[in-house]
């Protein structure tokens, strides 16, 4: 399993690629919440013709397992764009795409204002503009605990557990081996990583921060939300996008926060137009 290490945490990823002795552009993959770089296996296999594709897991998630002693750590979205930063630089990859979901697409809007001459261009898909709540986001991290803190294994031998579990992401089915991993995923997270991230990104900081992020971005971006979405509303990615002329926004009709699960042949679509693939190549 390849690993490389990232502030003493052992960073799992993986490349897709076309050929072994490729030297195409790179995509670079970033999860969301409770998940993993498995979920985007299915987006870089169909755009490894024109695209090296590096998936890798988030600290504390997925295969990416934290060290017994990771006191030190911290679960910031600043911190985890640094984590992005430091992987390039160990993968020595100067230059890449990026192509980031959920609560990855808040780390990579923070890591395109930070390291924004490593990008030439961005997606963020399902992310966009909160307003605080208090109540509403004690009740969220309350809850949110509560999820991670009892999973059982024997969630995955529950008939259906992965369709009942995925109910309140989806608004189309999805292959039921995405299902499975999305749900083994969450089960593997880091209890310290998932409760941390769940403060952090659901947030007053987050809420008061994320609008001056969008604002300032320079690298051209696209923003994609899903027409169905409970999780982030399609309303929140239009807000984010009015705020940057450099950000594109493409709402998925019919397709909630897995649009690239989903309806694959529209997200790809969408994707291809804003790269210009041949162009960006040439």
């Amino acid at each position: 399993m390849p690993t490389v290490d990232v502030r003493g945490v052992n960073h799992y990823y993986e490349w897709i690629r076309s050929s072994e002795e490729s030297s195409k552009p790179v995509m670079v993959f970033v999860h969301g919440w409770g998940g993993s770089g498995r979920y985007w296996r299915s987006t870089a296999i169909a755009l490894a013709d024109n695209f090296d594709c590096l998936l890798y897991d988030l600290r504390g998630f997925g295969r990416s397992s934290l060290p017994h002693d990771s006191s030190g750590l911290g679960y910031a979205m600043e911190d985890y764009a640094d984590d992005l930063a430091l992987l390039l630089d160990a993968l020595d990859l100067d230059q890449v795409y990026i192509n980031a979901h959920s609560m990855g697409a808040s780390i990579a809007t923070l890591f395109l204002n930070r390291y924004g001459e490593k990008v030439r261009q961005a997606i963020l898909t399902c992310n966009g503009v909160f307003e605080y709540d208090a109540r509403a986001f004690a009740a969220f991290h309350k809850f949110g605990g509560y999820v991670v803190k009892f999973r059982y294994n024997w969630f995955l031998k529950f008939p259906f557990a992965d369709r009942m579990f995925m109910a309140r992401f989806l608004h189309r089915p999805i292959n039921k081996s995405d299902r499975v991993a999305f749900l083994k995923d969450f089960l593997l997270a880091d209890y310290e990583a998932a409760v941390g991230t769940i403060y952090t990104s659901v947030s007053k900081h987050a809420v008061e921060t994320m609008p001056k992020e969008f604002a300032k971005l320079t690298v051209p971006t696209l923003m994609v939300s899903g027409e169905k979405d409970i999780i982030i509303p399609a309303k929140m990615g239009r807000q984010a996008a009015a705020l940057n002329d450099n950000i594109q926004y493409v709402e998925l009709p019919q397709t909630s926060h897995f649009p690239m699960l989903e309806d694959q042949t529209a997200y790809l679509e969408t994707v291809r137009e804003f790269l210009q693939v041949d162009r960006a190549i040439a």
